[in-house]
Parts: C-alpha cells; sequence; structure tokens
C-alpha cells in the first residue's frame, strides 16, 4: 500500500499483477513465477489447432487465399500472448492478448465477409474493404489503451456479428450448430468466471477460465470452416466445398477442414 508522505510510483506495464484484470483461479498456487497456473497453461491447444489447421486447409488455402496461414500464425500468437498475460497477469500481457484478439478478428472480415455486407460505396471491392478494416482495426487498437478492461467485452460483441452471418446460412446447418453451441459453452464460462466467482472460490472450482481456453480453442477451427464455406457461394462460384473432418469422417469428434472440389471437371 501507498505509504502517505512518500511519492506514488506508477507500477511497471510489464511487472506481475500490474493489470486491473484478475481472473478467479488463486494466484501463485503452485509456481512462485506463474500466477494463474491452469489458466496459463491451457492455452497449449493455440499451438495444436493452429498449425494444424494450417495443414488441413493448404489445398483450400493454394485455391482461394493465403489469408488463411495469416489467420492461423496470429490464432497461435493469441495463446502466446494470453499465456503471457495469465503467468504474469501484466498489464503488458493484457493489451497484447486483447490486441492479437483483436487482429484477429479483423483479418477474418477482411478475408471472408461476404460482399452482400460491404458499405455501398465501397462498391464490393474487396481490397478497399481490407484497408477500410485495416484502418479501423489500427484506430481500435489505439483506443485499447484507453481501457483495455471494456475492450475484453467488444471483442466478444464483435463474435455476436459473425453468429448472425453465420446463422443466416440455413444450408450449413449441422456445422453452424455445433460452432453455436461451441461459442455459447466458451462464453458462458468466460462470464460466468467473471460475473460468479465468489460463488466458484466457495466451492474450490476455479477452472472456467481454462474451459474458456480450451472451448474457444476448438471453437476455431469450426468457425473458419463455416466462414470458407458462407464465402465459398461468393468467391468460389464454379467449385464445391466439401467438409471433411480429422482425423477420419467416421469419428464421433474430428475437426473439420474443407477439401476444394471442380464443379467444371470433365469425365
Amino acid at each position: 500500500p501507498h505509504c502517505p508522505g512518500t511519492p506514488y510510483v506508477m507500477p511497471s506495464i510489464f511487472a506481475y499483477q500490474s493489470s486491473e484484470v484478475d481472473w478467479c483461479e488463486s494466484n501463485f498456487q503452485h509456481s512462485e513465477l506463474v500466477a494463474e497456473f491452469y489458466n496459463t497453461f491451457s492455452n497449449v491447444f493455440f499451438f495444436i489447432f493452429g498449425p494444424l489447421m494450417m495443414f488441413l486447409l493448404h489445398p483450400y488455402a493454394q485455391k482461394r487465399t493465403w489469408g488463411i496461414y495469416v489467420i492461423s500464425v496470429l490464432f497461435m500468437v493469441i495463446g502466446l500472448f494470453s499465456m503471457y498475460f495469465h503467468m504474469t497477469l501484466s498489464f503488458l500481457g493484457q493489451l497484447l492478448d486483447e490486441i492479437s484478439i483483436l487482429w484477429l478478428l479483423a483479418s477474418g472480415y477482411s478475408v471472408w465477409l461476404p460482399r452482400c455486407y460491404f458499405p455501398n460505396f465501397l462498391q464490393g471491392n474487396r481490397s478497399h474493404f481490407t484497408c477500410l478494416v485495416f484502418t479501423a482495426t489500427m484506430i481500435s487498437t489505439f483506443l485499447t489503451f484507453l481501457k483495455p478492461t471494456i475492450n475484453a467485452y467488444a471483442l466478444n460483441s464483435i463474435g455476436i456479428h459473425i453468429l448472425y452471418i453465420v446463422t443466416s446460412n440455413q444450408d450449413l446447418r449441422h456445422l453452424i450448430e455445433i460452432s453455436v453451441v461451441l461459442w455459447v459453452s466458451a462464453l458462458t464460462s468466460w462470464i460466468s468466471d467473471r460475473a460468479l466467482c465468489s460463488f466458484w472460490q466457495r466451492i474450490h472450482f476455479f477452472y472456467l477460465h481454462s474451459i474458456w481456453h480450451v472451448l474457444i480453442s476448438i471453437t476455431f477451427p469450426y468457425g473458419i470452416v463455416t466462414m470458407a464455406l458462407v464465402d465459398a457461394k461468393y468467391e468460389m462460384p464454379g467449385q464445391t466445398l466439401k467438409v471433411h473432418y480429422w482425423p477420419r469422417d467416421s469419428w464421433l469428434v474430428g475437426l473439420p477442414y474443407v477439401e476444394v472440389q471442380d464443379n467444371d471437371k470433365n469425365c
């Protein structure tokens, strides 16, 4: 605590627990170097699913866009910064985590938002739309430094718009249903950890934010495949995207990916 009569020194943005955000998990219970142990290491799934989706979607990237690699790399960057944040609870870690999420969402918008949702003055030009998104994201990045706590809620709100876009395409019903269930379950875990922390502490259950990390990392493959299928209707009219599941289609649980098929093949 600050003592009267002594100069107040602002904590370094690199300092442990310099962030105003502290999740429900008890701090430094398993290591004196790791503030939130389970919240830190539950990010390992970002480093598993990111490279795996880059591999599975390589044929799609060759036919449609190499932007899928940028999005997958940003997904792994989120895992890295989230790990750093929960390990230190530093203000810098919080900013890096939220900014990386912002840029992932912006990249997804640039690559996959259907042209029918573009503002009229862009006249369906995706390169102009990408510039607009990039500019808005740069401005939002600077605004993040002003009130990073509010930024976390704003980022989750953006997901609602994405949800509206994909649910309006009834042809993808099964994939959309799974994506929505995963996203809603993940968001419920995130909100519950934030809003009901005192209850979870009373029953000694501190893992909801860790569960959020696991669920949102699984949601990522379903989300990008759903958006790729929506996008294909506008950007790949001469080709069909067929959904497969890794490691096998016959398995009850698997990661979705797409196979690109030409519609005009000669027999």
